[in-house]
Order: C-alpha cells, then sequence, then structure tokens
C-alpha cells in the first residue's frame, strides 16, 4: 500500500516538474513493483507493457482519427469560420460569451482543444480589444467553453473523456443525459457570470485591454468557408454517433469525408494536414497508454487489495470513491484521460459489479467518471493549462487563477451534485 502511494508521489511529482509522463509512467511503475514483490522487469515487459499495448490497440484509432478531423478543420479554416460567426453574432458587448460559445460548439462537435486555442485565441483578441476587457480573461474563457462542459458532460460528446468509459460500463456516449445536462449547466452558467463578475471588478480597477507585446495581433476574417458548410462536419459526427449510434471511428471518418469534399480545391494541402494530425496523435495515445500502464501494475500488486477496500469502504454512495479516485489520479498525472484511464483500468471492473449489486446504474459511473476527470486534471502543471497560456502570452500569474475557478472549481461542484442527483435515482 506504502509503495502504491510512493509511487503515486513519484508520479505527481515529476509531472508537476514538467517531465514526460511517458517515462516517468514506467519508472514509477517500477517503485510499485519493487515495493509490492513484483520482479521489475517481468512487471515492465509484462503487466506494464499489457496494460499500454491494451489501451492502444482499443483507443488509437479513435486519437488518430479525432485528431485527423481536428487538423484538417483548422487548416481548411472551417474551424475558424464556425469561430468567426458565432462569436461576432454575440457582438462586443458580450465577448465573453461569444469567444465562450465558440470554443463549446467546436469541442461538442468533436475538434480537439488544441486546436480550438490556435482558431479562436486571434478572434478573442479582436472581441476583448472593441469590448475593451483585459487579457487576462481570455485563458479562463477558452478553458470554460474547450476544457470543462463540452469534454465531460454534454451527452453525446465525441470527446474521449466522454468516450473512455464505455468500455468499463457498457455505456453509450449519451450515458446518465440528466446528470450531464445539469452538470453542463452549472460548469457552464456558473463560469459565465464568474467571468462577467471578473471582468466587471477588473475594470472598476482600471484593468483594461492592451495590446500584446510586439506586434498587433488582427484577425483575417476575410478568407474562409462558408459557415453552414464548416458547421456540417461537426454536426454529422454527433448526429453519426449519437442518433444513428455509428461506432466513433465510422462517425469521424463521416466527418473526415465531408471536409474534403467541401474543400476539394485545397487538396494539394491535405496529405500535410492529415500526417500534422496523425503525427500528432501519437503523443496523445501514447501519454494515456502509459498512465494507464502504470494502472495495469498497481492493479497487480498485493497492496492493491487494500486500497481497493479503502476505496469502496468510503461511506455513502459508492460514486463518491469514484469521483476521488478519478480526480486525484487526473490530478496527479496533470492529465484527465490519464487519470480516468489509471482509475478505470484498475478499478472499472470493481465499480462495475458494484453497479450490477446494488441497482445504480452503470450510466451513472459512466458519467461520474468522465465528469471526475475534468476536475484536479488542471492543476497548474497540465498540459492544456501550459499550452493555452503560452498561446495567449499570459502567464499562471497573470490568468491561473480564473482557470482554476472555472475548469477546477466549479466542475468538481457539478460533480458532488452529479452524485446527489444518482442518489435520488435521477440519470
Amino acid at each position: 500500500m506504502l509503495g502504491i502511494i510512493l509511487g503515486l508521489a513519484v508520479l505527481m511529482f515529476l509531472a508537476y516538474r514538467g517531465w514526460s509522463i511517458i517515462w516517468i509512467a514506467p519508472i514509477s511503475a517500477g517503485v510499485v513493483a519493487l515495493t509490492g514483490g513484483l520482479d521489475l522487469l517481468d512487471a515492465y515487459k509484462g503487466t506494464y507493457m499489457e496494460g499500454f499495448v491494451g489501451f492502444a490497440k482499443a483507443w488509437f484509432p479513435v486519437f488518430m482519427l479525432g485528431a485527423v478531423f481536428g487538423k484538417l478543420m483548422e487548416d481548411t479554416g472551417m474551424a475558424k469560420s464556425v469561430a468567426v460567426v458565432l462569436s461576432k453574432l454575440m457582438g462586443k458587448k458580450r465577448a465573453i460569451l461569444g469567444v465562450l460559445i465558440s470554443c463549446a460548439v467546436l469541442t461538442y462537435g468533436g475538434v480537439s482543444l488544441f486546436v480550438v486555442v490556435f482558431a479562436v485565441y486571434p478572434l478573442a483578441i479582436g472581441l476583448f480589444r472593441e469590448a475593451n476587457i483585459s487579457r487576462k480573461l481570455i485563458p479562463g474563457t477558452v478553458a470554460l467553453g474547450a476544457f470543462t462542459f463540452t469534454m465531460t458532460a454534454v451527452p453525446g460528446t465525441p470527446q474521449i473523456q466522454n468516450l473512455i468509459p464505455m468500455q468499463y460500463f457498457e455505456t453509450s456516449p449519451t450515458a446518465a443525459p440528466m446528470m450531464g445536462i445539469v452538470a453542463a449547466l452549472i460548469m457552464g452558467a456558473g463560469g459565465y457570470f464568474y467571468l462577467r463578475w471578473r471582468e466587471k471588478v477588473m475594470t472598476a480597477k482600471g484593468e483594461v485591454f492592451t495590446e500584446p507585446e510586439g506586434k498587433k495581433i488582427v484577425e483575417d476574417t476575410g478568407n474562409v468557408p462558408n459557415f453552414i458548410l464548416s458547421l456540417l462536419p461537426l454536426i454529422v459526427v454527433l448526429v453519426t454517433l449519437n442518433v444513428f449510434e455509428w461506432d466513433i471511428i465510422v462517425a469521424l471518418l463521416s466527418g473526415i469525408l465531408l471536409i474534403l469534399i467541401f474543400n476539394f480545391q485545397k487538396f494539394k494541402s491535405f496529405v500535410k494536414a492529415i500526417n500534422a494530425g496523425a503525427i500528432g496523435s501519437v503523443t496523445a495515445i501514447i501519454n494515456t497508454s502509459a498512465a494507464v500502464g502504470f494502472g495495469s501494475v498497481v492493479k497487480a500488486v498485493p497492496g492493491f487489495e487494500t486500497l481497493t477496500n479503502m476505496l469502496l469502504n468510503i461511506k455513502g454512495n459508492p460514486l463518491i470513491s469514484e469521483a476521488i479516485a478519478v480526480n486525484l489520479l487526473a490530478g496527479a498525472t496533470g492529465s484527465a484521460s490519464g487519470g480516468m484511464g489509471i482509475a478505470l483500468e484498475a478499478l472499472g471492473d470493481k465499480y462495475y459489479q458494484i453497479a450490477m449489486q446494488t441497482g445504480i446504474s452503470p450510466e451513472a459511473f459512466h458519467r461520474i467518471a468522465s465528469l471526475a476527470s475534468g476536475g484536479l486534471d488542471t492543476l497548474p502543471h497540465n498540459g492544456a493549462v501550459l499550452t493555452l497560456l503560452t498561446i495567449t502570452g499570459m502567464s499562471h500569474k497573470d490568468s491561473y487563477k480564473d482557470i482554476f475557478v472555472v475548469s477546477l472549481l466549479i466542475p468538481i461542484i457539478s460533480v458532488i451534485v452529479a452524485i446527489l442527483m444518482a442518489s435520488m435515482g435521477i440519470y
């Protein structure tokens, strides 16, 4: 048991220092294996790699096609087209809402949050300039739209954080819709009103828009594809996944095919975009697979039974222990999918058995796992947070407080409400 805790501590410390989970996960797994009495080499070549390869086998096509879909949306200008129209519809008086909705629509349609950040940031600069709102609020606004409710809560979202629990609980992307919708409203509305309050406080203090250092950023919005055509691939992915109940691989392929058809005149750039998406997906799948491999080693040591009993004996609804496990591991790894992968690889079977024994719907376990993955994952060392701050030119001191509230604190509150709903039989 102490070995598991020590292994997690090593994983969290090294991840916080910015070291890649690709190689710190096997090191941390080695700590767990040695203290658990396992042969180190056998644990790495056998248990660790079986977990690693098993996850990659199940999910690599989804990671790759999702990345290709997002990259094509970006390179063809379709992501920009959607963001431009939605943000302009809101107008400068509702600049925060415009950026928020643009991010939310793109991520709910299956576009990677990293692509969303690149597509929306120049537009956010223009809107915040017109509304005279401090640039310090841009990271929090983008985080709210891309890192929260469309990633984990809204039923049917094609983001990986909503898909991973399906294999453990035999559920669909729309699992526990009532819990998801209420959690999404708490995150979306709560985060928006918080950001508006912050805008008023900062404006009252004289903190208004200032140009980024260097040249003035002006977004070219004249040469973008038609808005309706740009929106269709997002709609097709959602409809085929949730209405027709097609496999996510087929749904993403359908969206990719539409992008290629609508932009056939740009066919010379397709290979470059597809290559970039495919290459980028490799790092993402290996990162998560490495975390799952760590979970497999944890599951193999004798102390795991003690850990399991400790978690499952937490008083109250078993969804509480699931939420705690997923949240803590997401925080430790700095990754929503990585933390969820470790937790469900180790405990998913146990929670499914509990669902069968207690009568609590497996859908509730699915939704809580998804929601909980989107809490502590956005601690300061999270890769998406670091990328967001880098792109927007902000520091942790400038903007992390707002990211913390909208993407960590409020989502944790939404998990608590969702658990209360499940305890009343409202799924």
